[in-house]
């Protein structure tokens, strides 16, 4: 699966920048959404402490700014890795619920091992597929044969630079979220009159 120009499938997955990068440009992508008018549910990724980020992660929620923090303490000698599961499973139930509710376009900070092994994030993305609806989020390179096998078609990758141009993510998300009310608009009389 190459690093695409353009998003037209479903899930579009950022690469080529730094994580933080990424996050950012996820954060920023949710504000303009916001701003035209669609609902948009989702995490992104950010960090308590800027001198220690990997000791102090926390995913906000794209819906009301909750914070879920998904580091534990394990104290200052240890060389394990902190990542809470419970903090991360707190962050996907919210998305779930927020899909449950009603959304337009779904963002997910990542996909990541924990993801890969079917934790984590791994029901948000779930339950975004099963609505149809549209999921933006990130894969690192090292990721990506867990990231094909779970996404398959249904996903390609665009390149971080690409999608911080003018307009892509307004162009993805209105050729995406369009495509879905549309299918809506036809499946829905043809379920009142018994034809689904």
């Amino acid at each position: 699966m190459g690093i695409a120009e353009v998003g037209t499938c479903q899930i579009v997955a950022l690469q080529g920048a730094a994580s933080t990068v990424i996050q950012d440009l996820l954060g920023d992508f949710a504000v303009r959404l916001a701003g035209a008018g669609l609902r948009v549910s989702g995490v992104i990724e950010s960090s308590a402490d800027k001198a220690k980020p990997c000791k102090a992660m926390m995913l906000r929620s794209l819906d009301d700014g909750r914070l879920f923090s998904i580091s534990q303490d394990l104290g200052p000698g240890s060389q394990a890795c902190n990542l809470d599961p419970e903090g991360l499973a707190l962050a996907c139930a919210a998305v779930q619920q927020s899909i449950i509710r009603g959304t337009d376009l779904v963002i997910l900070s990542k996909f990541g091992k924990q993801e890969a092994m079917g934790g984590g994030l791994a029901d948000a993305f779930g339950s975004a597929l099963a609505a149809g609806l549209p999921i933006i989020t990130a894969v690192s390179p090292a990721m990506m044969e867990a990231w094909t096998n779970f996404a398959g078609l249904f996903a390609e990758c665009v390149h971080a630079d690409v999608a911080r141009g003018h307009g892509w993510i307004e162009a993805w998300s209105g050729r995406r979220v369009t495509s879905r009310y549309a299918r809506d608009m036809i499946s829905s009389p043809r379920e009142r009159i018994g034809m689904a």
